[in-house]
C-alpha cells in the first residue's frame, strides 16, 4: 500500500526523576513533560493498516464515499430473515480469535537528550531514555483447522517476538507463526489445541457487489465486535487501493472496520468467510478492504507446507500507458523517450541482473501482449507473471522505437528482502 501507517496509542506512564536545582526552578515543569513523552519503555499499537488519504481519491473510489448500505442485497430470501446476522454470529463467533503480539523496537527518542542544545536549554542532568521500547499490537484471526491453525494478516504478526491467541471462551494460548507473506498480507499462526471451533470458507470468486458482508473482530481491543454492510466492489487492484507493492485484488466493503479488525473474517450472509479484513483509507468512511479468501487459501496452504511463498517477478517498474500518460511523456522536453502507442504498459525502469534485463526488456519499451493476450494495465501483467511457475517461460511482445519485438522471459522467485 504505499506506506502503511498503524495507529499508535502512547501507554507511557513511567515516573520522571525530579532533580533539585534551585537556579533552574522555571524548567522543572517543561522537563517533566519532556520526560513523560520520552522516557517510556512501552508502546501500544492497535493493528489495522491505515491508507493515508491526503489527496483526492482515485475516480473509481470517489462514488463510494457516499452511504451505500441501502443498496439491495443479492439474496432477497435472507433479507426477509431479520435474524440472519445473529445466526451467522452464533455459528462463527467462537472461531474468531484475538491476537496480541509484542516486538522490540528502537526508541526513536533515544539519544535526543544527548543533543548539546537540549542540554544547554535545560542546564542540568536529564532523565535517562531507554534505547528500546516494547510495541504491543492487537489484531484478529480465525480458526481454519480444529488442531489450531489460524489465518490472519501478515502485518499483525510480522516481526513479533511473542504472539498470544485468546479464544472467545477466554482461553489463551501461545501462538507460533508458521509463515507470513507480505506480498498478499496473509499469515498463519498455530496454537497447541484440539477440537477447536472452525469457520467455513466460501468462494470469493462468486462475490457480487450489493451482497451482504459481516465483519467480526476486535476493534480497539473490544473482543468479538460485529458490524455489517455490503460488498461495495470487487477486484480492487493493489495500486487502486494504495498498496502498489502487493499482489491482491481486494474486496471493498462498507461494513465498519476499525483498528484491531485486521486479520478478522469478512463473512457472507451464510456465515462463510469470503475475505480477511486488512485495511481502511484514513479519514474516510465506508472504505474497507479485505483479501479474498481464495487468495488467502492458496497462500496459507504454501505457508503451512513450507513456511514461505514463492512469488515470481520480472524486475521492472511500470505504469499503464494511457492517452494522458502518453501526452505527458511526449510534451516533456526532458523525456528520454517518445511514445506513439496509447495502449499497454510502459517500462519505466529495469533492475540490473533481473529476469527482465536478461530477457532483453529495456526502459521505454511498451509491453502490449503477454502470452498472446493483450495487456491494458499493470495488474494484468502482474497477474500473468504471478501465474508463471519458477523457470517457466513468458512470451512478451513489446514496441520499441516503432518496431515490434517478441521476447522470451523467465520470471524468477522474488528475493525475500523485496517481499
Amino acid at each position: 500500500m504505499k506506506t502503511v501507517n498503524h495507529d499508535f496509542e502512547d501507554s507511557t506512564n513511567s515516573p520522571v526523576p525530579q532533580v533539585e536545582q534551585p537556579q533552574h526552578h522555571q524548567w522543572k515543569k517543561p522537563l517533566s513533560y519532556l520526560g513523560l513523552i520520552l522516557a517510556g519503555a512501552g508502546v501500544t499499537f492497535i493493528s489495522l493498516r491505515l491508507l493515508p488519504h491526503s489527496q483526492p481519491l482515485p475516480p473509481a473510489l470517489q462514488p463510494f464515499l457516499d452511504a451505500t448500505a441501502t443498496q439491495p442485497s443479492a439474496n432477497l430470501a435472507i433479507d426477509r430473515n431479520p435474524n440472519f446476522i445473529t445466526n451467522v454470529v452464533r455459528e462463527v463467533g467462537s472461531a474468531v480469535v484475538r491476537i496480541d503480539s509484542t516486538r522490540t523496537i528502537k526508541n526513536p527518542a533515544a539519544g535526543i537528550l544527548d543533543d548539546p542544545l537540549i542540554q544547554q536549554f535545560f542546564g542540568y542532568k536529564l532523565p535517562q531514555v531507554p534505547s528500546q521500547e516494547i510495541e504491543r499490537g492487537i489484531g484478529s484471526g480465525f480458526i481454519i483447522d480444529p488442531h489450531g491453525e489460524i489465518l490472519t494478516n501478515a502485518h499483525v504478526v510480522n516481526g513479533a517476538d511473542t504472539v498470544s491467541v485468546t479464544l472467545k471462551d477466554g482461553r489463551t494460548f501461545k501462538g507460533k507463526v508458521m509463515g507470513i507473506d507480505p506480498v498478499t498480507d496473509v499469515a498463519v499462526v498455530r496454537i497447541k489445541a484440539d477440537n477447536l471451533p472452525t469457520v467455513k470458507l466460501g468462494n470469493s470468486n462468486e462475490l457480487q457487489p450489493g451482497a451482504w458482508a459481516i465483519a467480526i473482530g476486535n476493534p480497539l481491543g473490544l473482543n468479538n465486535t460485529v458490524t455489517h454492510g455490503i460488498i461495495s466492489a470487487i477486484g480492487r487492484s493493489s495500486s487502486q487501493v494504495g498498496m502498489p507493492n502487493e499482489r491482491v485484488d481486494y474486496i471493498q466493503t462498507d461494513a465498519p472496520i476499525n483498528p484491531g479488525n485486521s486479520g478478522g473474517p469478512l463473512l457472507n450472509a451464510s456465515g462463510q468467510v469470503i475475505g480477511i479484513n486488512t485495511a481502511i483509507i484514513e479519514n474516510t468512511e465506508g472504505l474497507g478492504f479485505a483479501v479474498p479468501i481464495n487468495t488467502a487459501k492458496k497462500i496459507a496452504a504454501q505457508l503451512i507446507a513450507t513456511g514461505k511463498v514463492n512469488h515470481p517477478y520480472l524486475g521492472i517498474q511500470m505504469i499503464a500507458l494511457t492517452p494522458e500518460v502518453k501526452q505527458q511523456i511526449n510534451d516533456d522536453p526532458n523525456s528520454p523517450i517518445s511514445v506513439e502507442q496509447s495502449q499497454g504498459v510502459l517500462v519505466v525502469k529495469v533492475a540490473r541482473k533481473s529476469p527482465a534485463n536478461k530477457g532483453g526488456i529495456r526502459a521505454g519499451d511498451v509491453i502490449v501482449k503477454v502470452n498472446n493476450q493483450p495487456i491494458d494495465n499493470t495488474e494484468q501483467l502482474q497477474q500473468a507473471v504471478e501465474n508463471t511457475p519458477d523457470g517457466g517461460n513468458l512470451q512478451v511482445q513489446v514496441l520499441r522505437n516503432g518496431q515490434t519485438l517478441n521476447l522470451n522471459l523467465q520470471p524468477k522467485v522474488l528475493p525475500a528482502n523485496n517481499k
